[in-house]
């Protein structure tokens, strides 16, 4: 079978830990998105954490937002990704590409002083997660049909709907690979004519 090529969202954001992190998964074929064209021929994207607003800004001047809610293949989305993913945004409101069904807020978990680190058991395997929460969203509200993956403090911070992964905290801030390496399963599985 042909190896995946995944993609990266780098306009802004700390998209070349995710590309290491998708290598230590298993994926050497990573591309840096920056343009429409780009977003061709892959099989995922990854949607990286930074600033939501700055993100936002660069997509609607690449003309990115269409493409991205058009996008087929599955997409997984980090903090400031999971922002971009959801239906709703606040704290404060603003647009977004409505693929996650879900009200997120911003900051949910406070400024950047607040930032901290847990451990937390998943369904994707055994050893618990480490999770690396920045200026961290929360989940409001989450469509039902939704599979929660992994939570901490009584809140879903890693969460499935269909071909959409999207996660409050960074992954790829750690070397623990699972979740970038569940990300490549769903990417296999579309491949091979699942979702």
């Amino acid at each position: 079978m042909n190896r995946p090529l995944v993609g990266v969202l780098a306009l802004q954001g700390d998209f070349a830990r995710h590309q290491e992190a998708l290598e230590r998964a298993g994926c050497p074929n990573v591309r840096l998105v920056r343009t429409r064209a780009q977003l061709e021929g892959l099989d995922g994207l990854i949607l990286p954490g930074g600033e939501s607003s700055t993100i936002l800004k660069l997509l609607r001047i690449e003309g990115l937002m269409e493409p991205l809610r058009q996008f087929p293949a599955p997409i997984f989305g980090t903090c400031a990704g999971m922002i971009l993913l959801a239906r709703e945004v606040s704290n404060p409101g603003q647009e977004s590409l409505g693929l996650l069904d879900a009200h997120v807020r911003r900051n949910g978990y406070g400024a950047q002083r607040e930032s901290f680190e847990a451990q937390e058991p998943s369904s994707l395997g055994s050893s618990p997660l480490p999770l690396v929460f920045i200026r961290a969203p929360w989940i409001e509200e989450l469509a039902p049909e939704s599979e929660v993956l992994c939570t901490s403090g009584g809140r879903p911070v890693l969460v499935r709907q269909g071909r959409v992964l999207a996660a409050s905290f960074h992954p790829e801030l750690t070397d623990d690979p699972t979740v970038h390496a569940y990300f490549l399963r769903m990417v296999a599985e579309s491949m091979n004519g699942g979702l």
